[in-house]
């Protein structure tokens, strides 16, 4: 997995691609959000688009951050999910846990 980086408006952009699998990405996407947090950034997109698939250790990435984000008043937004994606966070019940968007623009503009 890698990932990018952006801010737009004040919301942070965080682009991820390839597979998420867990593993040591889990601690270094939390460690990101933390310092964002620390930064006074807490409007956080997670754009998918580039995300080949995920498992249940990738899921538990993206529940960990929104779980952070809440404990620290702030939001976290999921945009350009894939099919695949939805369909796992459906088979989990895990859908209605995520805002999810289907752009960044509309993300953004939701904050």
């Amino acid at each position: 997995m890698k990932n990018n980086v952006s801010e737009r408006n004040g919301t942070v952009i965080i682009s991820l691609s390839g597979k998420i699998m867990g593993g040591p990405e889990a601690g270094e996407i939390n460690n990101q959000i933390n310092n964002l947090i620390d930064d006074g950034k807490k409007n956080i997109i997670i754009d998918l688009a580039e995300v080949e698939w995920m498992n249940s250790s990738g899921l538990g990435i993206l529940i960990g951050a929104i779980t952070t984000l809440k404990n620290n008043g702030g939001r976290l937004i999921l945009v350009n999910v894939s099919e695949r994606i939805e369909n796992l966070l459906k088979i989990t019940k895990l859908l209605t846990v995520f805002d999810i968007m289907k752009t960044v623009d509309e993300a953004i503009d939701a904050f």
